[in-house]
């Protein structure tokens, strides 16, 4: 599943009573972290499709990997696409920052209709974790694959595994808060798929959807980030926001024992800290399913 990011912030179609600095801020962070990630994801990805003209990345929010899609394909033109404004002034000015805005361009509207405003076919089109926001998530591939040049490749980052930032037994509360914390994750991320739009239930069989959209199938691979203990500032202060978002958001539905281990983990005066401890990790895996407009 791999939804960890979700309840930490990441946008949806509600765009009010959002601090849209503070988010970005948030997913830049996040999206830095994981750049190792990203980095062999793009470069596996520059093995299928070898010389795009045009690439866009799909809910781009900040920006943090279209500017990494520059950089591996230094001869494409990039747009990035996202239904938030203020999240693509920062990505316009990241590539201004890394020296890319030249071939760097963005496309704000709501995925998938937006794309009807490109003016060329696309022959790398990359969505990150952006599809599982549409209600109709068959649709939406079939929208992505029409928009694709021949021999255009669709590379989707959907499911994975889990973040883990902690070890089972961490010395207080009961072991394997985070399990009971992915669960109900779970659950909220079911909700916020049947509250989507025209949400449909689909078997999330990423191939198979391609196939249904007239793709062919050309991989799927996993990549992980492995930051091991004792881990960067910047990874304990990412794990410390991540934290803080599922207590905000799951703090009721905790029981008394998990909601003060929780709150102990937060507490940068505890030694017991994920601000403190030295046990402290980041592991993750993201999933890349990719096909290629044949016809």
């Amino acid at each position: 599943m791999a939804h960890d990011h979700e309840t930490h912030g990441h946008h949806h179609h509600d765009h009010t009573d959002i601090d849209w600095s503070r988010m970005a801020e948030h997913l830049e962070t996040q999206a830095e972290l994981f750049t190792p990630l990203y980095e062999r994801a793009l470069a596996w990805l520059g093995h299928k499709q070898t010389e795009p003209g045009l690439i866009v990345d799909a809910g781009s929010g900040p920006g943090v990997l279209s500017c990494l899609l520059a950089d591996a394909f230094p001869g494409a033109r990039v747009v990035a696409v996202d239904g938030a404004a203020p999240l693509l002034e920062r990505a316009q000015a990241r590539a201004e920052r890394l020296g890319v805005a030249d071939r760097f361009g963005t496309l704000a509207g709501e995925l998938p209709g937006i794309l009807d405003d490109l003016d060329y076919p696309v022959d790398l089109l990359w969505a990150s974790r952006s599809l599982h926001h549409l209600g109709d998530q068959r649709a939406g591939i079939a929208a992505f694959a029409a928009r694709l040049a021949r021999g255009g490749t669709l590379a989707l980052m959907e499911g994975g595994l889990p973040a883990r930032f902690l070890p089972r037994d961490i010395g207080i509360g009961r072991p394997g808060l985070q399990a009971r914390l992915d669960a109900l994750e779970e659950q909220w991320f079911a909700a916020m798929r049947a509250d989507l739009p025209d949400s449909v239930a689909e078997v999330e069989d990423w191939p198979a959807l391609m196939a249904s959209a007239g793709l062919r199938h050309t991989g799927t691979r996993s990549f992980m980030l492995d930051l091991p203990a004792p881990t960067t500032d910047r990874a304990r202060d990412y794990i410390a926001a991540s934290l803080g978002r599922l207590r905000d958001v799951f703090g009721e539905q905790l029981d008394a024992d998990d909601r003060e281990t929780l709150d102990r983990l937060l507490d940068p005066e505890d030694a017991a800290s994920v601000h403190r401890r030295a046990d402290v990790f980041l592991l993750a895996v993201h999933t890349v399913h990719t096909a290629v407009r044949t016809g």
